[in-house]
């Protein structure tokens, strides 16, 4: 048994009426998400070396959608047409927020987090010390993780419905090269590095040619892998054409910090970012 498990049955049963029913608890459903915006609970969580999706937690976020009304929203001149208020962002969350970057509530961004002109949506967990650099966004229920680097125009997608469905994931100290797109449930593993312009969907081939026999997988990019975009040919009734894939090229040394690894990498393979 854990605190929330009267809330998290809550959710469930609210889940299942019509929106009109579940507005009468509503106030149900706003305690949930406020837990969201706090950090207190999460979409998707590391248990036992292994990620668990809470269910609940994104049942939470569809059930506020559908309970509430879109408002307008007034910030300085601007004015906003929406049915979830931007996060609050105080001085004391030791968070670092650029104009005109946008948080929404029900997002949580931990102390050290900085982002650049750039879009984190509901649902997303940004950790520690990461940087979301100009123009990347973080969409709905994305987990990311601490002292990661999104670089600019990064975009990391996101995956509300169904419930079960794993959110994108990227692990501590990962390095995403501008450009670069995950999407689809796709988890980046611990301290791995994406060049830029890598796009892996949950069916994009992924490739390791760095031994004798190309290893091929999807949805997952292990720790410490240095990744940039490739193609492979394929044959179509029409003729031989290239689509795209990535490539697991190296990986970083184990024998310095992060900030060496990365350069390393980067020098070592020539990886653009």
């Amino acid at each position: 048994m854990t605190r929330f498990d009267a809330l998290a049955a809550d959710i469930d049963r609210l889940f299942e009426v019509p929106a009109d029913v579940a507005a009468a608890d509503a106030h149900r459903v706003q305690e949930a998400i406020a837990l969201l915006d706090r950090g207190e609970i999460r979409v998707a969580e590391l248990v036992d070396g292994a990620w668990r999706v809470n269910e609940w937690v994104k049942k939470a976020i569809l059930v506020y959608f559908r309970i509430t009304v879109s408002a307008p929203i007034e910030i300085g001149p601007f004015t906003y047409f929406d049915k979830v208020p931007l996060k609050a962002v105080r001085p004391e969350d030791g968070v670092r927020v650029v104009p005109p970057a946008v948080a929404r509530y029900g997002s949580y961004l931990a102390p050290g987090a900085v982002m650049m002109p750039s879009y984190v949506n509901i649902g997303a967990w940004v950790g520690s010390g990461t940087m979301v650099d100009t123009w990347a966004t973080v969409g709905s229920c994305a987990q990311i993780g601490a002292d990661v680097h999104l670089s600019g125009g990064v975009g990391i997608g996101g995956v509300l419905e169904p419930p079960q469905a794993s959110p994108v994931i990227v692990e501590d100290g990962a390095f995403l090269g501008s450009r670069a797109i995950v999407v689809e449930g796709v988890r980046i593993g611990t301290e791995a590095v994406l060049g830029a312009n890598v796009v892996i969907t949950a069916s994009t081939p992924i490739i390791d040619v760095t031994g004798d026999h190309a290893v091929e997988t999807r949805g997952y990019v292990p720790p410490r892998s240095v990744v940039v975009p490739g193609t492979r040919e394929k044959t179509f009734p029409a003729g031989a054409f290239h689509l795209p894939c990535a490539l697991i090229i190296g990986q970083r040394t184990a024998s310095t910090d992060r900030k060496t690894t990365l350069n390393d990498a980067l020098r070592s393979y020539g990886v653009a970012v």
